[in-house]
């Protein structure tokens, strides 16, 4: 069982940086695939990024590349977000989910089984 805790999220003018983090309790969080999606305010959730079990790897929704970084860090059995030159579109709340163990990363949702339960991030223009 992989339990998810999201952190990191706030108010931010646009152009500035946060950066999320996602704490799980279990150790089978070190062998599983992560990702991060969004669901701004009337639209479906959406991917944003995903990462290998052993934090190779990265994938990127378009709109995110060269703007966001995720990362994992099994030894402390959390993952991260790092959001830099944010934009007002890009607000939502944000939410980490897991695999099961060994297997890949994916961009699909339905995939995830294990889900945090969100972090605001609002961008101000």
């Amino acid at each position: 069982q992989v339990q998810l805790v999201e952190s990191g999220g706030g108010l931010v003018q646009a152009g500035g940086s946060l950066r999320l983090s996602c704490a799980s309790s279990g150790r089978a969080f070190s062998t599983s695939p992560m990702a991060w999606f969004r669901q701004a305010p009337g639209k479906e959730r959406e991917f944003v990024a995903a990462i290998n079990w052993s934090a190779s790897r990265p994938i990127y929704a378009d709109s995110v590349k060269e703007r966001f970084t995720i990362s994992k860090d099994n030894a402390k059995n959390t993952g991260y977000l790092q959001m830099n030159s944010l934009k007002p579109e890009d607000t939502a709340v944000y939410y980490c989910a897991a695999r099961s163990r060994l297997v890949t990363a994916t961009t699909d949702q339905h995939e995830y089984p294990y889900w945090g339960q969100g972090t605001q991030v609002t961008v101000s223009s």
